[in-house]
């Protein structure tokens, strides 16, 4: 006989080759994913009751020492337990006051995640003054390269004529429609969208639709549905829309980027946009959901919402990750631009392991190998 401690990444599939029968493996599931659960400023009626409750399922709730005392109005607390604990505390806190009921409407969403299959968006900047040089094509090398990439493995082609990088030159409709508009006649006449799926990293409504109507599928916003007329065409052509977060312009955007909490204040940005995006009439299932690494973000910002990707799960959105070659890996070890793909593939793996499933990065064969790699010890 032997003894082993496993790391199971997917309870499900492990169960399944273990044998056990199906109707088991829904009870068992549930016990084999542990939640992490952070609740800010809970009135202290309200941590005391959730801890009581907590522990009498087989939970816990961490609490400062002096919750039991009320010696503050409010305290921060961690709740920790299973899925099925998560499950009955969502419906047992809906009946108690202290605020617990809006507590129990969170617990609840953080159970009605998805899997999406994962899927590597390369990127073709059809402009000059891009931060990475490499990534920058004219219409003729730009189509070259699409091919290549293809062939490498990306299943998304992200294709931009207008650099986000900080401080980034203003540039007009006419200009951006310039630079993108042979790019998308080449894609629509020789129907390479049949090959994968494009994306127009654009947030000017003519070059837009141009690109939808090039068959484009996928609208890749950095100001966030920002401008409601992104958000109609995207209905009107049946695409998907990827909302971004970024604090700022791309010309102010890193100048001292200041939160009080990252993650309140992308959540919170996430909810209104989404509920913004489903009134004007896009399904949830065609918003993608980007926490804008290194868009209005100092180190410890991006650090914090990569280590915390699974959170916005929560959603039920695909997120998107991109952090390819970015400052973010300069600022932690020193090193120029074009050696930093070790570190952006760091990165994409850790947000891949957090519940990103769209990986947007330069470097497309290496993201491949790497990912099948990861996919094959997941």
């Amino acid at each position: 006989m032997h003894l082993y401690r496993l790391d199971i990444n997917n309870p499900k599939a492990f169960l399944v080759s273990l044998g056990v029968e199906s109707s088991g493996i829904t009870i068992i599931e549930k016990k084999m994913e542990l939640f992490f659960i952070y609740i800010k400023e809970l009135k202290t009626p309200a941590v005391n009751i959730l801890k009581q409750d907590a522990l009498s399922i087989g939970a816990e709730l961490a609490v400062p020492s002096g919750a039991i005392t009320y010696a503050q109005a409010h305290y921060d607390c961690l709740l920790i337990g299973n899925k099925k604990h998560i499950e009955i505390l969502s419906q047992k806190e809906l009946a108690q006051p202290f605020g617990l009921k809006e507590v129990a409407r969170e617990l609840k969403s953080f159970l009605q995640t998805k899997v999406f299959p994962i899927q590597i968006m390369g990127i073709i900047n059809a402009n000059d003054d891009s931060f990475y040089s490499a990534s920058r094509f004219d219409s003729a090398a730009a189509i070259s390269e699409i091919e290549n990439m293809i062939t490498n493995g990306a299943d998304i082609i992200d294709i931009g004529a207008v650099s986000s990088r900080p401080n980034a030159p203003i540039v007009s409709a006419n200009e951006e429609m310039n630079r993108v508009k042979a790019i998308c006649d080449t894609i629509k006449s020789q129907k390479l969208y049949e090959k994968a799926i494009f994306s127009i990293d654009s947030y000017t409504p003519s070059v837009v639709e141009y690109a939808l109507e090039s068959g484009f599928k996928i609208v890749n916003d950095i100001t966030g549905a920002n401008d409601d007329s992104l958000i109609e065409l995207a209905v009107k052509y049946d695409a998907k829309l990827c909302v971004m977060h970024m604090q700022g312009t791309p010309q102010t955007m890193q100048q001292k980027p200041i939160y009080s909490d990252v993650m309140s204040e992308v959540n919170d940005f996430f909810e209104a946009r989404i509920a913004k995006c489903e009134a004007l009439g896009l399904a949830r299932e065609n918003i993608i959901i980007d926490v804008g690494i290194g868009f209005g973000k100092a180190l410890e910002h991006n650090a914090t919402l990569i280590k915390n990707m699974r959170h916005f799960t929560r959603f039920g959105c695909q997120i998107l990750a991109g952090a390819s070659r970015k400052s973010m890996i300069d600022k932690i070890i020193p090193t120029p631009m074009e050696e930093r793909l070790a570190g952006t593939l760091a990165i994409h793996l850790k947000a891949l392991e957090n519940g990103a499933s769209i990986i947007r990065c330069h470097d497309v064969k290496e993201h491949k190998q790497a990912i099948e790699v990861y996919k094959t010890l997941s």
